[in-house]
C-alpha cells in the first residue's frame, strides 16, 4: 500500500469518529501537493463537506490534526482554503529509497488478455500507419504484463479479398515472372508495387471509358481490370488450382517481408490468425442468430440486424447469395479465439475510422448472448499525418516502415556523431547505439501522444537530444550508468544509508517522490489503456534527475554518506528508466 492509499484509508477508518457519518472510499481524494505550495500529499476537502457538515476550514483541520497524531509518517498541515496539504517524515522518503530494492513485487495475475494488433494486408508493406499500431499495440500489452495480467498477443492477416487479387493480376499481366531475388526487392515492398501498378492502370481504363461517354462511376465499375480481379476472387474461392498457387507464393514473399520489419521493429506475436482461414467462419453463428430472432432475413434472403433501438443502423450479416460480409467473418473470428484462449478481455487495436463496425459488432455478441462478448473492446486510435498530407497506398505516397526506421537510425548516426562523444566506439557498438536511439526515438513520438489524438509526425523533432524526446530519456539513462561505472559497488544496506540524520537537499526530495510514482502511473497506464501516462512519467524521471545531477554533487560529495545515497538515487533512477522504457519496446543505451 503506498503513502496516498493510506491516508485514503486512514480517513476512509476514521471518518464516522472524527464526523458521525460514513463516506465512501472514492470519495477520498488524494493528490499531490502543487510545487508551489508547502506538503507533499494533498487531501480534497470539498467533495466531503455534505458529510463533515462543517465549512472547508474546520473539516481539512479535524482531518490534519487526526492524521498527525496517528500516523508517524506525517508531520504537519497547512489548509489553503479546501485543501488539506499534508507534509511526510523525511525519513519516509530516506526508507522508501534505501529499502525499495528489497521489497518484493506482490501484484498477483488479474485477468487473461488477447491483443489483437498490426492485422495488415498481404497487398502492401507496412508504413508509418502501420508501425503506429503496431507501437501501440506493444506497448499495451507489455503494460498489461507489467501490472500482472496473463497477455496474449495476437495478429490477424488480411490475406484475401479484392485488395489481394488486384496485386496479383497486376503481377500477372505487367510482373515478367518478377520476383524479390530479381528485383532485389522485400517480397512485401515487390507486391505492394504492383497494387500501385493496378491502381495506376486501372485510372488509365476509367479515364478511357468516360472518354467513351461513360459516366466516372459506371467506369469504375466496368473497367476491364476491375472485372478480372473479380474474376480472380471467384476463382479464389472456388479454389481453382493455379489462383492458389499464385496466391499462396505472393502472399509468401509478402510473410518474410513482414517478418523482417517486425524484427526491425521489435515487435511479436503468440498467435497468427489468417483471414483466409476464418472468412467463412460466423455462418453457423448467423443461423444461431436466426433462430434466436436476433437477426432477420429479407425478401432477397439476406440476413440483418435491426439496431436502431441503440442509436445505429440496420446492418448486414449475410448477403443474398449466402457469401459472408466482413462483420461475419469478425463475429466468427471472436468466436475463435475465445475456443482458443478464454480469455477475459479481447483488445482491437484499430484506427478510428473503424469505430462504428466495432460497436456493432459488440452490440451483435451481447444479443447474441456470447459469454465473452462484454470483454470486447476497440482501442481506438488517430491517425498519422505528415508534414505533407495523408498517405494513400493506392498511391504510392505512404511512408514505408523500413524506409522509416532506416531514415530515423541514419538521424541518429548523424546527431550523434556530430557530438563526437563516441570515438573510442567500435563500429559493431556505433551500429547498436545508432538503432537503439533511433527506433527509441520513433516509439518514444508515437506513444508520447494519447492514443485518440491524431498525430502529425515529425522525425527531426522526435530525434532531439533535448526536450520532450526518447534520445533525452536514453541520454539520462546513460548519465546514470557512466556515474555507477565509476565506483566499485553500492552497498544498498550500508549503515549509513538508513540514518535518520540525514537530511534531504531539496531536489533530492523531489526526484524521490518522483521516481515513488513509478507504480502508481504503471497502475493508471493500464486502468486508463494509455501508454502516454507511463511515456510522460518516464520524461519527468529523467528532467527530474538532471536537475538533482546539476544542484546535488555525487561523487563529489562531501559526506560519505551523501555520495553513497545519491549514488543509490542515481542507481534506482536508471532502473525505472530501463524497466518503464522496456515495458513499451524501447531500448536504453549503457553508453551514449
Amino acid at each position: 500500500m503506498n503513502i496516498f492509499q493510506e491516508i485514503q484509508q486512514q480517513v476512509h477508518q476514521a471518518f464516522p469518529a472524527l464526523f458521525g457519518s460514513d463516506v465512501e472510499l472514492n470519495k477520498i481524494t488524494i493528490n499531490e501537493t502543487p510545487k508551489e505550495f508547502i506538503g507533499d500529499i494533498t487531501l480534497v476537502v470539498f467533495p466531503l463537506l455534505k458529510l463533515t457538515k462543517k465549512n472547508p476550514e474546520e473539516s481539512a483541520k479535524t482531518i490534519g490534526e487526526f492524521l498527525t497524531e496517528n500516523n508517524t509518517n506525517i508531520t504537519g498541515f497547512n489548509i489553503i482554503k479546501g485543501f488539506l496539504n499534508l507534509e511526510i517524515n523525511p525519513n519516509y522518503w530516506i526508507d522508501y529509497i534505501t529499502n525499495r530494492q528489497q521489497s518484493t513485487d506482490d501484484i498477483q495475475q488479474k485477468e487473461k488478455i488477447l491483443i489483437e494488433y498490426s492485422s495488415p494486408n498481404t497487398n502492401k508493406p507496412l508504413h508509418l500507419g502501420h508501425v503506429r499500431n503496431n507501437v501501440l499495440g506493444y506497448a499495451l500489452a507489455g503494460i498489461y504484463k507489467a501490472n500482472g495480467h496473463e497477455v496474449i498477443k495476437a495478429n490477424l492477416i488480411n490475406d484475401r479479398g479484392i485488395h489481394i487479387c488486384k496485386s496479383m493480376l497486376a503481377w500477372q499481366k505487367f510482373g515478367n515472372g518478377e520476383t524479390p531475388e530479381s528485383a532485389g526487392l522485400k517480397g512485401d515492398k515487390l507486391v505492394g508495387k504492383y497494387y500501385v501498378e493496378f491502381d495506376k492502370h486501372y485510372k488509365v481504363e476509367i479515364e478511357e471509358l468516360v472518354a467513351q461517354g461513360k459516366s466516372k462511376e459506371e467506369a469504375e465499375k466496368q473497367a476491364p481490370l476491375l472485372k478480372a480481379a473479380q474474376e480472380m476472387l471467384l476463382k479464389w474461392e472456388n479454389g481453382d488450382a493455379e489462383t492458389i498457387e499464385l496466391w499462396k507464393t505472393m502472399n509468401n514473399w509478402v510473410y518474410a517481408g513482414f517478418e523482417v520489419t517486425y524484427k526491425n521493429l521489435g515487435v511479436d506475436f503468440d498467435k497468427f490468425y489468417y483471414e483466409s482461414n476464418t472468412y467463412l467462419l460466423g455462418k453457423d453463428i448467423v443461423e444461431e442468430g436466426l433462430q434466436k430472432n436476433v437477426f432477420f432475413k429479407k425478401e432477397d434472403g439476406s440476413v440483418w440486424i435491426d439496431l436502431t433501438d441503440e442509436g445505429l443502423d440496420q446492418k448486414i450479416v449475410l448477403r443474398a447469395d449466402g457469401t459472408s460480409v466482413y462483420i461475419t467473418q469478425d463475429i466468427g473470428t471472436a468466436d475463435l479465439k475465445y475456443n482458443d484462449f478464454k480469455m477475459d478481455q479481447s483488445i482491437y487495436v484499430v484506427g478510428n475510422e473503424q469505430d462504428y463496425h466495432f460497436k456493432v459488432l459488440k452490440l451483435i455478441l451481447q444479443k447474441l448472448g456470447k459469454p465473452y462478448a462484454n470483454g470486447i473492446q476497440h482501442y481506438s486510435y488517430g491517425m498519422v499525418d505528415l508534414p505533407s498530407g495523408k498517405m494513400k497506398s493506392r498511391e504510392g505516397t505512404v511512408v514505408d516502415a523500413d524506409d522509416l526506421i532506416d531514415d530515423m537510425i541514419a538521424s541518429a548516426k548523424e546527431q550523434t556523431e556530430a557530438l563526437g562523444k563516441i570515438d573510442d566506439f567500435t563500429e559493431e557498438e556505433k551500429s547498436a547505439l545508432f538503432r537503439t536511439i533511433g527506433l527509441g526515438a520513433l516509439k518514444f513520438f508515437l506513444l508520447r501522444v494519447d492514443p485518440k489524438k491524431r498525430i502529425l509526425f515529425d522525425p527531426k523533432e522526435s530525434i532531439d537530444l533535448q526536450g520532450y524526446t526518447g534520445p533525452f530519456v536514453q541520454y539520462t539513462y546513460a548519465r546514470t550508468r557512466s556515474i555507477l561505472r565509476r565506483v566499485e559497488n553500492i552497498s544498498t544496506h550500508d549503515s549509513r544509508l538508513t540514518t535518520h540524520d540525514y537530511s534531504l537537499h531539496p531536489s533530492e526530495k523531489e526526484l524521490i517522490k518522483v521516481l515513488y510514482k513509478y507504480t502508481i502511473v504503471l497502475a493508471d497506464s493500464c486502468k486508463e489503456m494509455n501508454p502516454a501516462k507511463l511515456i510522460d512519467y518516464v520524461y519527468e524521471v529523467a528532467k527530474t534527475y538532471n536537475k538533482f545531477y546539476n544542484e546535488c554533487p555525487i561523487l563529489a560529495a562531501e559526506k560519505e554518506a551523501e555520495k553513497n545515497f545519491r549514488l543509490l538515487l542515481t542507481e534506482q533512477t536508471g532502473n525505472i528508466i530501463k524497466q518503464s522504457f522496456a515495458i513499451v519496446g524501447i531500448d536504453v543505451p549503457e553508453r551514449m
